[in-house]
């Protein structure tokens, strides 16, 4: 039975062992589980993210290139308006500048022609008036001519000197028209204007009052007519002067959204490139703490099937250990001496001191199981499914001597 105690209490540790590596296993398996969980959380959300932000960057971009169309194209418009309305208001200029002109010529027309008219009606009464009275009428009579009948009534004071010019020039001018001769004898001035002084004159009144109405008339179309042209510039200014306005303003909202754009682009830019480089990081993050956690369950693995491999090796020589005591001295001295002479590496080194220790713990107790598996670990030698079990049997012989020290001291 006190042979069978130490390997009972090894066995034992290497149960508790195998418990505390597979809890341990569990609870690694809980945190990569829930870290797992976050990375393809945290994948989703920067993909997300990433999606949402080239999308906004496509329309930031769409926009301030939309907004410097628009800029483009308003201000190609504010030259074609700018060029239109200098050429209206040059029309408008030179078309004010002729009504003016024509204005000032109609009014001295009109008052040379009313002058006219108010002097040979005057000048008709008179002649009337003379040609009524006996001694004037013999006078006018007698002239050779109405130049010499105007020179009569000038003579007799009762008209002047410049309306007798005026209306000589007068009947000069219609003279000329008609090829008639005013300075021949009266009888032949006479038939060319009706036979006497008075027609002569009446004709040319109606001549002027019509040259009069003549005047007025065409004062009045040329006055409509500039008044519609002036009306039509005036109107295309005022509309391409709101044109231009609008233009204006268009720009200036069209640099604003623009503006705005860019600012915008520029953080939602940062923003993108700053969630790529976080999935970037996040995927080696996770790739690691995998290939960490991959690696770490494979050592457990390892682990775990190293020391199911020494209990199965101890268990097997449990009942064989009883015939191997005879010579436990004599093992122990060849195995030490091969083992000894096979250290050509700390590897080799450890595996020895493991060995030793346990076929030392063997003598001490004279336990042939303990012998067995000194030979069993000595065999196993370079075989590296027990290298992580050879520190946890060192700590068991430890405690096994504490133990044993302790009932001995007891028993004593």
């Amino acid at each position: 039975a006190e042979q069978a105690n130490p390997i009972g209490k090894v066995l034992q540790m290497m149960s508790d062992l195998q418990a505390k590596i597979l809890k341990e296993g569990e609870g690694a398996q809980k945190v990569y589980s829930e870290f797992a969980e976050w990375c393809e959380e945290q994948s989703k959300q920067l993909s997300f993210e990433i999606k949402t932000g080239k999308s906004e960057v496509a329309d930031l971009k769409a926009t301030i290139d939309q907004e410097t169309a628009t800029i483009g194209s308003l201000e190609a418009r504010l030259e074609e308006l700018a060029s239109s309305v200098a050429t209206d208001e040059a029309d408008l200029k030179a078309a004010t500048h002729i009504r003016e002109k024509e204005t000032t010529e109609f009014a001295a027309e009109e008052k040379e022609l009313a002058e006219t008219i108010d002097m040979l009606q005057r000048a008709i009464r008179i002649i009337e008036r003379e040609m009524s009275s006996g001694a004037s009428m013999l006078q006018l009579q007698r002239a050779g001519g109405l130049v010499q009948a105007l020179t009569v009534l000038v003579e007799a004071s009762k008209i002047s000197s410049a309306d007798a010019g005026q209306i000589t020039a007068l009947l000069q001018n219609s003279a000329r028209g008609e090829d008639t001769d005013v300075g021949a004898p009266a009888g032949a001035v006479y038939e060319s204007h009706s036979g006497n002084i008075v027609q002569t004159l009446t004709d040319l009144l109606e001549e002027a009052e019509d040259q009069l109405s003549a005047a007025r008339n065409k004062e009045t179309k040329d006055l409509h007519a500039f008044e519609l042209l002036k009306q039509s510039l005036e109107d295309e200014l005022k509309y391409a002067n709101k044109e231009v306005d609008e233009a204006k303003s268009g720009i200036a909202a069209a640099g604003e959204k623009k503006s705005k754009a860019e600012g915008e682009l520029g953080i939602t830019s940062k923003g993108l490139a700053e969630d790529i480089k976080a999935l970037g990081d996040l995927h080696h993050e996770c790739m690691t703490k995998a290939e960490d956690f991959e690696a770490e369950t494979k050592s457990r693995g390892e682990e775990l099937a190293a020391i199911a491999k020494a209990k199965e090796v101890i268990k097997e020589n449990v009942a064989g250990a009883e015939s191997l005591s005879y010579g436990l001295n004599q093992v122990s001295l060849v195995q030490v001496a091969r083992a000894a002479s096979s250290i050509t590496s700390k590897a080799a080194l450890s595996r020895y001191e493991a060995v030793r220790m346990v076929r030392d713990l063997a003598e001490k107790h004279h336990s042939p199981m303990l012998a067995q598996l000194a030979m069993r670990l000595r065999a196993a030698g370079g075989d590296d499914q027990f290298a992580k079990v050879r520190g946890l049997i060192q700590d068991m012989i430890e405690r096994l001597e504490k133990e044993a020290e302790a009932d001995a001291k007891k028993k004593a």
